[in-house]
């Protein structure tokens, strides 16, 4: 081949991806003599186009994947589609098609998109939740939960999005709207099945600190998801009635700054009394209708209902507080009731101000002038949150609030009002959805035997190919003979459950269905299981860091108990890499122009193919259809090939963090894959045969350091590979090659150090650029392929340097440097110092009084002024 040669980027993918596969290099089996190493990326929705999220994503998992291959490990690397879910149905409506029919088209259409991508995938162990070989096993695991205590059906006040007929999570909820629909969301009250997830609360909790190898933020944000509560449970007596109102507190000590109770619009004290006040009917219609997140209600403006009741304070029965229905509280949260302290909680302040209710600080600083203090405080527009001792609280004046808290709880029990306790903000987990395209749930309602388990030999419950999305709601709801069946037990007509499972439930086990998906009998081969799991290092976005990862924390849990695996953790190490962001565009109408429309001047205006038409650039954001700032990742693939995009993907930008797509980023990276290509091509000077050893005893000082320096490259990027630092490593790669320009071809020994450092930068860019790495390899001579080679290892002994560079300073001002053995003697480095020709203008005629040796960093002479 000749030297100006281009390098083929097409056919040079095609092949090396033909060859992986042919020789099926990233089939994995278990293998008790080797380590074992899981990698797994978040599994994509099956919406029909991969996007830059998904290009980004897999290439940093296909990179640790390749990396801990060639380190020795036996890498699990797999790949499947979380393919139930609403958006299937809403095309089955919208295209008149099938969602099976659509989903399994999209599989199969993403499946071809990420092929080019070049992926160490063992593509034997794909799954699709929506096949019956996969939920049969999830409908297995729901009847077992269900023996085991932790699944129940319990009525709940839900989110019903009443354009797409189903609940919605609160996460689901955006400013009062469903998330797709846009639909004003409407709260009802539902028997639901649920996941007893909060039976684990503690342990879930407890675990977090265990997860090293987790970001920091997703460990504080499953913290605070989980939210241990230690505080009070107390009851007020509602004056003029026999019943109490048992309120949750984390703050007893405020007790003494009471001035309202507020009940959750949902709490049955306030549905009994709005059916005699339609006024309390319509205010609580109304709080129905903002958002039902925490969020939304905490920004929404805080409004309340004065049901005329009084409720009587524990420590006294002459003091009365009102009893308002509050937009604000969480039915869902400790009891759906609270007591309020607006002195000390900034959302009880803004509600007693706007309804003029007193305001008694009960908690200051130490050492404040307490009057001079309440006032300024009442006088304001901020509650007191810090820390402080107790004032204006009878017997907890003076006590630290910690203090405070244990004695107000000792009181509260001693008078019988209530005992001190542990709240949590984790929620049971309702699993019911009332969508098609789900999986079902196996039980069966008979007006004689109630609810009645699907019999496990007549798993899987598969859902009927023959369903009219034309009518609203829930097909299986109106399907003419589904739903109807003979109880198993008493043989009576009974009818099937037609709510199918949320969809997280699909992906909080599939990472274990990866082990041995073609097990059929069982969910898991048990062997397999416990060789593979947890996995080693799982990829995704940080916006999963609560409700999946908590679920699959949840699950694996649930799935130990029942017998099915023997680990308690799914995920040992996470990386939830960062955004991908784009330029934004705008034509003079106002409406949003894609990039591949815009034509950039080199003076920096923009304007859009065609006619032309001014376009104004805007700031980069997270790619997205409504702006139209996405780039396709096919075109991308097509015209600068999976190399090009992968060594973009990992170079720009650290991994974590929101990374700018450019043309100009990628330019550059096809220009250095072709340079790669060149250097090896048509090196800088002739090269030895494959294997031959580098005399280094030979070598002159320059082509040493460099020979020294590739052994600093290995050992540098293996640690940034370790630490997921991608960008540096690839710095690093591309110094190596920089350095390769001063190389002395004529100097001894320059063709073995040039094809020594040529073999190792292929070698540690093969994570990253597979296919041009791979062609190198074999042009380098070598008959094996990079795919099954081992990782290459620096020697110590040329990672230290044999040589230091001391500053030299003169009463501690710089004035040169020397270059000396490392760790040499005290006397030889004081010469060396002595000898600079600027330390000696610095010195000469000066009495020196003492020379200060720091070794291996600087030597300073002190000189009398």
């Amino acid at each position: 081949m000749a030297a100006a040669e281009r390098y083929n980027v097409k056919d040079t993918e095609a092949h090396w991806q033909r060859v992986w596969a042919e020789r099926d290099c990233f089939r994995a089996t278990e293998d008790p003599d080797r380590p074992k190493y899981y990698v797994l990326e978040m599994f994509p929705y099956p919406s029909g186009r991969i996007h830059m999220g998904h290009l980004r994503n897999y290439t940093m998992g296909d990179l640790v994947a390749r990396y801990r291959r060639a380190r020795g490990f036996n890498v699990l690397h797999p790949m499947g589609w979380d393919a139930f879910g609403l958006p299937a149905e809403n095309a089955a409506i919208q295209r008149g098609v099938h969602p099976a029919k659509w989903t399994r088209e999209n599989i199969a259409a993403m499946r071809a998109q990420f092929q080019p991508m070049g992926l160490s995938i063992d593509w034997s162990r794909e799954i699709s939740t929506c096949e019956p070989d996969y939920y049969r096993h999830e409908q297995k695991m729901f009847l077992d939960f269900l023996k085991a205590g932790l699944a129940t059906r319990t009525e709940a006040w839900v989110n019903w999005d009443p354009v797409e007929h189903t609940v919605l999570a609160n996460e689901q909820v955006i400013d009062g709207k469903g998330w797709r629909s846009g639909a004003p969301v409407e709260r009802r009250k539902l028997a639901q099945w649920s996941f007893r997830i909060t039976r684990y609360a503690d342990d879930l909790l407890a675990a977090i600190k265990d997860l090293e190898r987790w970001p920091d933020k997703v460990r504080l944000m499953q913290t605070n998801w989980i939210g241990r509560s230690e505080g009070a449970r107390l009851r007020w007596d509602i004056a003029g009635r026999d019943d109490t109102l048992e309120v949750f507190t984390t703050r007893p000590d405020t007790l003494y700054g009471a001035s309202f109770c507020a009940l959750s619009p949902n709490h049955p004290l306030a549905a009994e009394l709005a059916e005699s006040s339609p006024d309390l009917a319509a205010f609580i219609a109304d709080c129905a209708r903002i958002g039902t997140s925490e969020e939304a209600i905490e920004t929404a403006e805080k409004k309340g209902f004065d049901t005329g009741l009084r409720a009587v304070h524990p420590f006294d029965p002459d003091w009365t507080v009102p009893v308002y229905v509050a937009n604000f509280v969480l039915m869902e949260y400790g009891t759906g009731a609270i007591f309020g302290c607006p002195a000390h909680d900034q959302r009880d302040f803004d509600f007693a101000k706007k309804y003029g209710l007193p305001i008694m600080p009960v908690v200051a600083p130490k050492d404040a002038d307490v009057e001079a203090f309440s006032a300024e405080l009442v006088a304001g527009d901020e509650a007191f949150v810090g820390d402080g001792v107790a004032v204006h609280s009878d017997f907890l004046n003076g006590l630290a609030v910690t203090e405070a808290k244990r004695a107000a709880i000792d009181r509260i029990e001693a008078l019988g009002k209530g005992e001190g306790t542990v709240q949590f903000r984790l929620r049971d987990w309702g699993v019911s959805r009332q969508r098609y395209w789900g999986c079902p749930i196996p039980v069966i309602h008979c007006d004689a035997c109630g609810i009645v388990l699907v019999p496990e030999d007549q798993l899987p419950v598969v859902l009927p190919e023959d369903v009219d999305f034309s009518v609203a709601g829930n097909p299986l709801d109106h399907h003419p003979t589904w739903k109807h069946v003979d109880c198993p037990s008493c043989g009576k007509p009974a009818r099937r459950e037609t709510d199918t499972f949320d969809t997280f439930v699909e992906s909080s086990w599939y990472f274990a269905r990866f082990c041995a998906p073609w097990s059929e009998t069982e969910a898991f081969d048990r062997a397999a299981v416990d060789y593979w799991l947890p996995v080693d290092q799982y990829i995704g976005g940080v916006e999963h860091a609560v409700l999946h990862l908590l679920y699959s924390r949840f699950f694996t849990r649930a799935l130990r108990d029942c017998g099915y695996l023997g680990v308690a953790e799914p995920f040992a190490g996470l990386f939830t890499q960062g955004m991908v962001l784009h330029e934004t565009y705008k034509a003079p109408d106002g409406s949003w122009v894609e990039p591949a429309e815009v034509e950039i001047a080199e003076d920096g205006s923009a304007r859009r193919r065609g006619d032309g038409a001014s376009v104004t650039v805007g700031r980069p954001e997270k790619m997205s259809k409504s702006k139209r700032n996405t780039v396709d990742p096919e075109q991308i693939l097509d015209t600068y090939g999976a190399d090009a995009a992968r060594l973009f993907i990992v170079s720009d930008n650290p991994p974590d963090g929101d990374m700018e797509w450019s043309e100009a980023g990628l330019e550059g990276a096809w220009r250095y894959v072709n340079r790669v290509w060149r250097l090896i091509a048509d090196p800088p000077v002739a090269l030895p045969a494959a294997g031959a050893a580098v005399p280094v005893g030979d070598l002159d000082k320059p082509t040493l350091t460099l020979f020294r320096e590739v052994h600093k490259t290995i050992a540098g990027v293996t640690e940034d590979l370790e630490r997921f630092r991608f960008n540096t490593a690839v710095a690093r790669i591309r110094a190596l090659t920089n350095a390769l320009a001063d190389l002395d071809c004529d100097a001894p020994g320059a063709g073995a150090v040039c094809r020594f450092a040529l073999e190792t930068t292929v070698r540690l860019l093969n994570p990253m650029v597979p296919h041009v790495t791979e062609a190198c390899w074999a042009r380098l001579g070598h008959a094996t392929i990079l795919a099954e080679s081992p990782w290459p290892e620096a020697d110590p002994a040329h990672v230290v340097d044999d040589t230091v560079t001391l500053a030299v300073q003169v009463n501690g001002k710089l004035r040169g440097n020397i270059e000396v053995p490392k760790d040499c003697p005290r006397e030889d480095a004081e010469k060396a110092a002595l000898a600079v020709e600027n330390v000696r203008a610095h010195t000469d005629g000066k009495t020196i009084r003492k020379v200060v040796v720091v070794p291996n960093r600087i030597v300073n002479i002190v000189v009398a002024a």
